[in-house]
């Protein structure tokens, strides 16, 4: 896929995928409002480091999804795939950042609301999110790339990333 129309896929899925993940259903778990259950001596430290995860999760999704169409000639959508497997940017530290990203935004929301749910829903949401990487994207990328994937996989963890950076 060329650029143009891989990025105008990729924003269109961005907005319709983690948009909806970490940003429609924390609003209707919360109501995007805030909470205090605890002193403001802990509520205080707590937004501020949910503020961080929130803003730490949207850069982390925004470079992912840019690394699809300039590095990978594709989009992040399994029926538009990248041409080239992606191991560059964030990818050198840990295999799915993108869905990291979207569980540290709404692990964040959690403490930036000081909404217990949302930390439920993270956990809820991770079951089919793993389950689809491990049955569907993981052999996928094993077909398509074979040995490549294979190194690269062996290199980087998939959920906690690592350092150094690997370099292929």
């Amino acid at each position: 896929m060329r650029r143009t129309p891989a990025a105008i896929v990729s924003a269109l899925f961005f907005a319709a995928a983690p948009g909806t993940a970490a940003v429609l259903a924390p609003y209707w778990i919360t109501g995007w409002r805030m909470r205090d259950p605890f002193p403001d001596a802990v509520m205080i430290p707590l937004k501020l480091l949910g503020g961080l995860l929130v803003l730490a999760g949207v850069a982390v999704l925004v470079n992912a999804f840019y690394r699809f169409v300039v590095e990978g000639f594709g989009t992040p959508i399994p029926v538009a795939p990248p041409a080239r497997l992606v191991v560059g940017g964030l990818y050198r530290y840990v295999r799915n950042p993108m869905y990291v990203a979207v569980f540290a935004a709404v692990i964040g929301q959690a403490m930036v609301f000081g909404n217990a749910w949302l930390l439920f829903y993270v956990a809820v949401m991770a079951i089919p999110v793993y389950s689809f990487v491990h049955w569907y994207e993981e052999p996928t990328l094993r077909r398509k790339f074979g040995s490549d994937y294979d190194a690269y996989r062996s290199h980087v963890p998939g959920w906690w990333p690592r350092l150094p950076a690997y370099r292929p």
